[in-house]
């Protein structure tokens, strides 16, 4: 692994059932650097996101993340220091509707769900702070299952924050959410991300349009392969964006977003 490295994937492929999801994956992320991680459903991009936590155990290559070797690391020490925010967090409250929205980022210092260990005046106030951070400190006390979608997306991201964490993974943080809930919770992971010492964002979706200012960085997968990576600027051209998602597609940039269309194909008869 190169030193200094977030994350170094060397030559990975995973296989389920005789199946290849993952072939030939070679990536590695510098501190400093925030990653989109783009590709159609079932491309790949969760399974990525398993074999950096530990989820998924790759078939063959090399997994280091934060400085760590897998086969070599204490893995459920290692997920302390991985933020992981998506729709799936927020279902395992579903059946639990007593706890509020502070208790709910207090869990995060445990990656718990629900509370189990003693509250300190020390862990409130992280929370509160938290809270306010993502400018919704007054539903500290509401209960989160009936928070609205947006809401609820900033509470888990607030308990991912809570541990302090070295990667946070946004994993599709904007499905399910209307247009301007969306916006909000993009200007906040803009705003994070801009945070001195925060952590390294890993941003997967399959809308390119969710590819905020901040993001520098684009990985392209299809297939279980990799398309392009590098910098987005020069990887989220048209004609890599069509080969990832198997359309014609023209690309835009304003206010350094990319945003796409569908072309329409020309009759010349």
């Amino acid at each position: 692994m190169q030193l200094g490295k977030v994350v170094s994937l060397q030559n990975v492929m995973w296989k389920r059932e005789g199946k290849t999801i993952l072939d030939q994956i070679s990536w590695n992320v510098a501190p400093g650097e925030h990653w989109v991680i783009l590709g159609l459903n079932g491309s790949g991009k969760t399974s990525i996101l398993n074999l950096l936590t530990g989820y998924q155990w790759a078939s063959k290559g090399e997994v280091h993340v934060l400085g760590e070797t897998f086969g070599q690391t204490n893995i459920p020490e290692l997920r302390k220091s991985i933020g992981w925010v998506s729709v799936s967090v927020d279902e395992r409250y579903a059946g639990r509707g007593s706890d509020n929205a502070l208790e709910v980022v207090i869990s995060g210092k445990h990656a718990s769900i629900g509370l189990y260990e003693e509250v300190t005046k020390e862990d409130v106030n992280r929370a509160n702070a938290l809270l306010a951070e993502l400018r919704i400190e007054h539903l500290g006390k509401q209960p989160f299952m009936k928070l609205s979608q947006g809401e609820k997306r900033r509470v888990i991201i607030a308990r991912a924050l809570m541990g302090q964490p070295k990667i946070l993974i946004l994993d599709e943080p904007c499905n399910g959410l209307d247009l301007y809930s969306r916006e909000q919770l993009l200007e906040t992971i803009e705003r994070l991300a801009r945070v001195e010492g925060g952590p390294t964002l890993l941003y997967v979706t399959h809308h390119i349009e969710e590819v905020v200012p901040v993001i520098s960085h684009a990985l392209l997968i299809n297939h279980g392969k990799i398309v392009a990576q590098g910098d987005k600027q020069s990887i989220l051209t048209e004609s890599n964006l069509e080969k990832t998602f198997q359309l014609p597609i023209a690309v835009k940039w304003e206010d350094k977003r990319p945003w796409v269309s569908i072309k329409k194909n020309v009759d010349t008869n």
